[in-house]
This record gives structure tokens, C-alpha cells and sequence, in this order.
């Protein structure tokens, strides 16, 4: 999540605006970088409690440390410290105080890995003085929804009241999930497409290697990734696989009429968020928007908008990954490596494309729904998904491996897809290491997680 709304006031004429404003994302692959972003829950070390934002030392006086100890810069929403920016990249705050590190763009993987150790290495350094710790899974795995801070965030007081009226577990996507996800240039239109049709297809992939959800209130819920179903029950209108994303014509145009379709969230303005939950951009873009009325958008509000879709995979002005689970610090960069080596060499995007040319919308969307249960042992024609995840892993590998991104030590991009491939070849997900702890040495409990697993 950005760490401000877009503050670009560019009127909004018609549809034809919307479109240049997503193909306007388009580089040359020089330009191409990547983005990384990570969410964890933050605890208290003693208790294993969450942290909420006004107690003595909590969220709101973590924030006040990074900037005085580290030189972040804070970002206010009226007079509350909500976020940090800093050479590019921020540090926003979820809405249950999930933290959120939002990477600068990089080159390299190399890059991206070193920014995840300093952030953690920052946040460890305060969570000493503070009591708090930080740890990233895909769901909360002992807290309840009642006892889930709440962030004073204009945007998330309107998507609470919402949520409930469109999905039975909106609010626990909000409070009780943590995710990384890496965001990817595209060159062209048509490059753009053939990113977009990988990465939703093979997007089940990701969420089974990487799921790491299976506690609910201390007990295993019967998931891999709990995280990943509570997308399928969050609101219909803004989530799920866009089957429309492998039909013949689909491109920008065509997915700025879906998401024309995403129902609002708010508008703002003046510093302070208008509640248009429900409501259309399309009467929007006509003056005619019940919250406003008599106004017209710009392509702030645009952007914005943007953001209010939740999809397996998102176009912006770049494309977002979203299917992972949060992890631990291998996989916070295993993530990035998976999709930069699938996505950003054309042989190996070519091969991927090849992989999934004969893959059905049925088939696609039946391992979307069976994977949060069955992760890689979920059944996948005549075999299971571990095998194809294996060579999915492959393409990767040698897409890094062509990109020649290499360090002193002639180490490639590669060597951030083991811990991926470790998963892979054993078959065992990271939910599954966790249950056998739970069910072994942690005799039936759900406390050492908060040891063993934090950063």
C-alpha cells in the first residue's frame, strides 16, 4: 500500500484517460526494476500479544523511533503518524498495525535482498528497546478478531463498515494477514498481456510453495494457506482469477473496464477520506457520484482506485504478484527470484507461456480454489501440483541464470530460488513444517512460533 493517496489532479476527461494512464507504465526493459513488498505482525515479546497504536510503545511510537533513529521521514494523515518514506521506499502501517515495508525499485535481486536484511535488521534494533517483536505468516495463528488493534486509518474505518455487507471474511483479510508480493515492468501492451496471463495462471504455484497460514485461534484450521481462502470469501466484486485475462483482445482497455466495475471505496480530499463504498467511478467520471456530487475525478483518484481491486494478480502502472503467503527472510526474497526469473527473460517467459498454453479457465480456477487446502499435493491431471511446480522452478532458475546478475563471488540471481526448490523436492509446504512442530515438540501449541519464526 502506497504511503500517501496520489495527489496527481489531472482531470479525467473520459475512458480514454484511464487507458494512457496504465499504458504510460510501459519501459524499456533498461527501465525495467523491482519492487518488493512485505507485511508482518508485530508482538509483544513477553506476551505474544499484538501491538496497538497509541500504548506506550506501540505502533505510533515505533514509527517516531525509525525517524529518529534511522532518518525515515513521516507521513501524516491529519495528526496522526501513519507512514515513513525513505529513498524511495516506505514503511506503511495495514490496518490491524501489520508492517509493511514497501521496497524501493531495484535492478537486482542481489538488491532487493540486502534492503529486506537492513529493514529487519532496523526493526529488530527497535523491537530490543521496544519489547516487540515481528513475524511474518499468512494469518494471524492465535489472536481472535476481537483482539486485533485497530489502525486510526480513514481508508480502513470505511472498509470495515463495508466489508461485512459483500463477504464473510473481509475483516479478517484486513486484520489477520500478512502477504509478500513483488511488483514487475512490462514493455508494451502485448508484453504486458503475456506477463499477466503467467503470472495468474501460474499464481496457484506461488501460493502453494509459500503457504505458511494453517493456525486459526491456536489450532490447525484444515489449510495451507488460510490466508489465500479468506480472499475467496472477501468480496466477489474485487477479488479472484479474471478469467477475462486469457480471452482473444485483453489488454489495457479491456481491464480498465473491469476495474470501471470495482466498486469505490472512498474519494480524497482535503485531507481527510469521503465514504463512497459501493458506489461507481463510473458516475464518478459523470459528476453524478452520490458522495460527491457535482464533482469529477482526477487521475489521483484514478490511482487510487486502482488500488481498491484485489486480484491474484494486479495491473497498475506495473503488475503485482499477490498469491504469496508472508514468510520468513529467505522467502521474502525467494519471491521476487521466482517471478523476476519467469517474467523478466523473454525465453524463459516464452517457456512458461508454453507451459500454460493448453491450460483451461476451468483448470486454472480449480487450482486457484484447491490450493489454500491441499497446497502442492493438490491433484493436477495425472499428477499433483509439486511436480509442476518443480518445473516451473526450472524455467525460473534459468531465467535468472540468463539475466546474468552476478555479485563479486559470481553468485546469480539463482541462488535465492533454493530454499523454493527445498520445498519443492520435499513436498513439504512451510504449513506442513509448522503442523509437524505443533504436533511434535510443541506439544500442541501454538507459543514457540513466536520464538522460533520471528525475525
Amino acid at each position: 500500500m502506497s504511503a500517501q493517496p496520489n495527489a496527481d489532479n489531472t482531470p479525467i476527461s473520459g475512458k480514454s484517460d484511464l487507458v494512457s494512464y496504465i499504458e504510460a507504465g510501459c519501459k524499456p526493459e533498461s527501465a525495467w526494476r523491482i519492487g518488493t513488498e512485505h507485511e508482518k505482525f508485530v508482538f509483544h515479546q513477553d506476551s505474544h500479544r499484538p501491538v496497538s497504536y497509541d500504548e506506550p510503545g506501540g505502533i505510533r511510537a515505533m514509527l517516531e523511533a525509525f525517524q529518529t533513529r534511522f532518518g525515515w521521514e513521516p507521513v501524516y494523515e491529519q495528526d496522526r503518524l501513519l507512514a515513513l518514506v525513505k529513498n524511495k521506499a516506505s514503511i506503511t502501517l495495514e490496518p490491524a498495525g501489520q508492517f509493511e515495508l514497501s521496497g524501493a525499485p531495484l535492478e537486482t535481486i542481489h538488491e532487493t535482498c540486502r534492503e529486506v536484511g537492513s529493514h529487519l535488521e532496523q526493526c529488530r534494533t527497535i523491537g530490543d528497546d521496544f519489547g516487540t517483536g515481528m513475524i511474518g505468516l499468512g494469518f494471524a495463528p492465535a489472536w481472535s478478531l476481537d483482539e486485533m488493534p485497530r489502525m486510526p486509518k480513514g481508508r480502513s474505518e470505511i472498509m470495515r463498515r463495508y466489508m461485512p455487507k459483500v463477504g464473510k471474511l473481509g475483516l479478517d483479510m484486513m486484520h489477520r494477514t500478512c502477504t509478500v508480493q513483488v511488483n514487475l515492468d512490462f514493455s508494451s501492451e502485448a508484453d504486458m498481456v503475456q506477463k499477466f496471463r503467467v503470472g495468474l495462471a501460474l499464481q496457484p504455484i506461488a501460493t502453494a510453495l509459500f503457504a505458511a497460514s494453517p493456525f486459526t485461534h491456536g489450532v490447525p484450521n484444515g489449510f495451507m494457506s488460510y490466508r489465500s481462502h479468506i480472499w475467496t470469501d472477501t468480496d466477489p466484486a474485487r477479488c479472484g482469477m479474471l478469467p477475462f485475462v486469457f480471452e482473444e483482445g485483453f489488454g489495457f482497455e479491456r481491464y480498465v473496464d473491469y476495474v470501471l466495475d470495482v466498486p469505490m471505496y472512498f474519494v480524497y480530499r482535503d485531507e481527510r477520506y469521503i465514504d463512497a463504498a459501493g458506489q461507481s467511478f463510473r458516475d464518478f467520471i459523470k459528476g453524478q457520484l452520490p458522495a460527491y456530487p457535482g464533482e469529477k475525478p482526477h487521475l489521483g483518484d484514478w490511482s487510487d482506485h486502482l488500488t481498491t481491486a484485489f486480484p491474484e494478480v494486479r495491473l497498475k502502472r506495473f503488475l503485482e504478484m499477490r498469491g504469496a503467503d508472508a514468510g520468513p527472510w529467505r522467502r521474502l526474497c525467494a519471491l521476487p527470484a521466482l517471478w523476476v526469473g519467469l517474467l523478466y527473460d523473454q525465453t524463459a517467459l516464452d517457456a512458461a507461456s508454453d507451459l500454460i498454453r493448453d491450460w483451461s479457465v476451468a483448470e486454472i480456477t480449480q487450482l486457484r480454489d484447491l490450493v489454500p487446502r491441499h497446497a502442492l499435493k493438490t491433484p493436477f491431471r495425472k499428477g499433483t501440483l509439486q511436480e509442476v511446480a518443480l518445473q516451473v522452478l526450472e524455467i525460473a532458475r534459468s531465467g535468472l541464470k540468463n539475466r546474468r546478475r552476478e555479485t563479486a563471488f559470481c553468485a546469480d540471481e539463482s541462488i535465492f530460488l533454493d530454499p523454493l526448490f527445498e520445498i519443492a523436492q520435499s513436498g513439504q509446504t512451510p504449513a506442513e513444517e509448522l503442523l509437524a512442530n505443533y504436533h511434535s515438540r510443541w506439544e500442541h501449541l501454538v507459543d514457540p512460533i513466536f520464538t522460533e519464526y520471528a525475525y
